[in-house]
């Protein structure tokens, strides 16, 4: 093999120390007062390089995935990217499984750089695309013998692949007091923070969703936007460690994206929209001199036949006004069903409350109806 040199750098040696930018106008902020956006765009493939090449190598590491082997996983997109990335450095072959809302140009590009894409014809009745393409993971691991499948959503390398972003973090700007992070398996929040937590003991976390996502507790419903939200519960989703939830819609994230592009040149998708309609109401609201850094996730590439397409965009209805100046609140996540862009101070893991039987104050002794499972369909009730 040929030595590393500058002339010469490794592939995964272009992952990780990426820029930040501080994001300081209106409308997305108040003039002087704004937050500081760390631009993962700016890896190859976008933030999810970082644990495709981590899952990857200490699943090596520990002999799961022996040379040569096959990679199989669901992907909404990036964490494709990271695989395929990741594949090409260690010599494996992937394949990657997503459903029809892959963009084609994202389907292109994933196989151009060497992976397989797989897409699955019709959503789960109750998990809709995203259980539809793990349960076709899971055939495909069962007819490739000796295949590995990284199940980022529960795999705690995935968590522990942000480490080095958190170092990063520290050292670019020395304090941090409010980290702003899209959720969606949960592992770069999760990662992130917990690093970050122990320098910054009072570190607030702040998690995005979208609206018609199960993570924190709303009823599942179909998504437009990709890279965030959930119809499953992964298990990296670190709940006690958020200080508030917000969703947004996906109008609210064109309009934030789209904002960012004609303002500070640096923007993204979904996620990237999202965070920022989040983190500039933080700058607006908090106190003068807090240190707000909000993760964005990927850069505009993916998203010009989306977010940035005027024609699809007045299709699905997303050149509408711009967002209100404050989002909705409830107090609890289950309240009701979530259109806009709303907050909740009340972070709940849905399943551990599930997993909790109700014990009504004054239940009387005949009467087992009151004990009924609730529907896996229902939002879960705290």
């Amino acid at each position: 093999m040929s030595p590393v040199t500058p002339e010469r750098p490794s592939l995964s040696g272009l992952v990780g120390d990426t820029p930040v930018l501080h994001i300081r106008s209106e409308p997305l902020t108040p003039a002087g007062q704004g937050f500081w956006a760390k631009l993962e765009g700016f890896n190859p493939g976008g933030i999810k390089d970082r644990p495709g090449l981590h899952m990857v190598e200490r699943a090596r590491a520990r002999g799961e995935l022996r040379p040569g082997d096959m990679i199989i996983e669901s992907t909404s997109g990036t964490l494709g990217l990271g695989l395929a990335l990741a594949g090409m450095v260690h010599g494996h072959p992937v394949t990657l499984v997503t459903d029809p809302g892959l963009e084609p140009p994202m389907t292109r590009l994933l196989t151009a750089y060497g992976a397989r894409v797989d897409i699955v014809p019709e959503p789960h009745p109750s998990g809709g695309w995203q259980q539809a393409r793990c349960d076709r993971v899971a055939r495909l691991r069962d007819d490739h013998p000796g295949s590995w499948v990284p199940d980022q959503y529960n795999n705690p390398d995935n968590v522990a692949a942000y480490t080095p972003l958190a170092l990063e973090l520290a050292a670019q700007l020395g304090h941090i007091d409010v980290l702003v992070c899209s959720v969606g398996t949960g592992g770069h929040s999760a990662g992130v923070s917990r690093v970050l937590r122990q320098l910054y003991p009072d570190l607030r976390l702040v998690g995005v969703d979208t609206i018609g996502s199960t993570i924190f507790g709303q009823p599942a419903r179909t998504r437009l936007m990709r890279g965030l939200g959930s119809s499953i519960y992964p298990r990296n989703v670190a709940y006690g460690s958020f200080a508030e939830v917000h969703w947004v819609a996906p109008a609210e994230a064109v309009w934030a994206s789209r904002q960012l592009a004609a303002s500070h040149y640096a923007t993204g998708g979904w996620s990237v929209g999202a965070v920022a309609l989040v983190a500039g109401w933080l700058a607006r609201t908090r106190p003068a001199g807090t240190r707000i850094v909000a993760i964005f996730p990927d850069g505009p590439q993916r998203y010009l036949t989306t977010v940035f397409d005027d024609d699809y965009c007045a299709a699905h209805g997303l050149c509408g006004a711009p967002p209100a100046a404050e989002p909705d609140e409830v107090a609890r996540p289950d309240e009701r069903e979530i259109t806009r862009w709303t907050r909740c101070a009340t972070v709940v893991d849905p399943m551990a409350v599930r997993r909790t039987p109700a014990v009504p104050a004054a239940a009387p002794a005949a009467a087992p109806e009151s004990s009924a499972a609730v529907p896996e369909s229902e939002a879960a009730r705290p």
